[in-house]
């Protein structure tokens, strides 16, 4: 396995200020739960997982990340609010980058509130931890990138869509593929479909209903389920297939409008006016949507990220498909989009998935101290 050079301690130590004051430290184990890993981050991130597994034991992997190990310690320890601050290593391959460390530091900060903080607040204070940190590494080539998943979902709702359409398109935010999809469909009229047996029994369902269900069906047949997807997961898949090959598509007018949305990538300022520009971007949640992207970036400014090292892309999103809201990463020149120096965002929904409280407020945020170090190159 390819391991990150170490950061002289004086530099880690720079970067570590930031992030660590005023937090808790916490640590996770380093193996953790494939299947809830999958569940949450999406099965796009099988192929960058390390899996492990004991004879007749689970099938486990090694930490590709601390956030949600964290949130979990977070709900264990019953608090309504929590800041944490972390520091150790991760593994992620990189089947397609030889050259590429697997084994790397993290340090990161994780941010719990309670229902009714005020989020753009929040937002900003994140954002801009992450902008410092990364900045004390010594380079001068970094730029903040933005990004929002809540103000795609506005957008869409704006468009006036059918509610299966619309949802679909909420669930591939983060995946180019498929809303490229969407968008190759549009005008294609909608066909009857037969029946798809299983997922139409299915469908209508909670996630816990359908996945009892499909472990019913699995025990009349006598069938074990394996490659570490649990019963849940496999119901929403199926389910969302039938749904699929059910749902109207884009009309022409709607998949402009979107493709316009999805290209904009530009200063702050000019991306918002670029989306109120797009025909059929209407609706009040896209309105206030916009507003609170204002106020964000003014307080990013008031919190010292400079206005000048601000961009923003309608687009950006990550690994892990649990954003729900902002999303950002602070990028080096040098290194390129697909080696960030720092990676964020907002995931609210992210603790009731894990049967925490509903209406909590996560946001977080991890820096990789070697792409930060003004002497790393990987």
């Amino acid at each position: 396995m390819r391991a990150e050079p170490r950061v002289p301690a004086d530099v880690l130590a720079k970067l570590r200020a930031p992030l660590s004051a005023g937090a808790s430290s916490v640590d996770a184990p380093i193996l953790q739960p494939l299947g809830l890993l999958l569940e949450l981050a999406g099965e796009a991130m099988r192929a960058r997982l390390f899996v492990v597994q004991a004879e007749g034991g689970q099938e486990a992997c090694l930490r590709p990340d601390f956030t949600v190990p964290v949130t979990r310690q977070h709900l264990e320890s019953g608090a309504a609010s929590g800041r944490y601050y972390y520091e150790g290593k991760a593994f992620r391959a990189s089947p397609d980058h030889a050259d590429r460390a697997e084994e790397f530091v993290q340090i990161g900060l994780e941010r719990f509130d309670a229902a009714g903080t005020n989020i753009l607040e929040a937002d900003a204070e994140i954002a801009s931890l992450a902008w410092k940190a990364s900045v004390a590494g010594g380079r001068d080539d970094l730029l903040l990138w933005l990004g929002d998943i809540s103000l795609f979902a506005a957008f869409v709702d704006g468009l006036g869509l059918a509610p299966s359409l619309a949802a679909r398109l909420k669930r591939a935010a983060s995946r180019p593929r498929l809303l490229q999809a969407e968008l190759s469909r549009a005008g294609v009229e909608a066909r009857p479909v037969e029946s798809s047996g299983l997922a139409d029994l299915l469908a209508g369902r909670s996630s816990d209903e359908a996945a009892v269900l499909l472990e019913e069906v699995w025990a009349l047949a006598g069938i074990e389920p394996v490659g570490g997807r649990g019963p849940a997961e496999i119901a929403q898949r199926l389910i969302r297939r039938a749904e699929a090959a059910r749902a109207p598509a884009l009309s022409l007018d709607q998949a402009q409008s979107l493709g316009r949305f999805l290209s904009i990538s530009d200063t702050p300022a000019k991306a918002l006016a670029a989306i109120r520009a797009i025909p059929g971007a209407k609706g009040e949640l896209l309105s206030g949507a916009l507003a609170d992207w204002e106020e964000r970036l003014a307080l990013l400014t008031k919190a010292g990220v400079p206005e000048g090292a601000m961009l923003m892309a309608t687009t950006l999103g990550h690994a892990f498909e649990y954003y729900d809201g902002l999303t950002f990463e602070v990028r080096s020149t040098a290194l390129g989009a697909d080696r960030p120096v720092a990676v964020g965002g907002r995931y609210d929904g992210l603790p009731a998935r894990l049967n925490g409280p509903a209406g909590g407020r996560a946001v977080g945020c991890m820096v990789r101290p070697w792409r930060a170090f003004e002497g790393g190159e990987a």
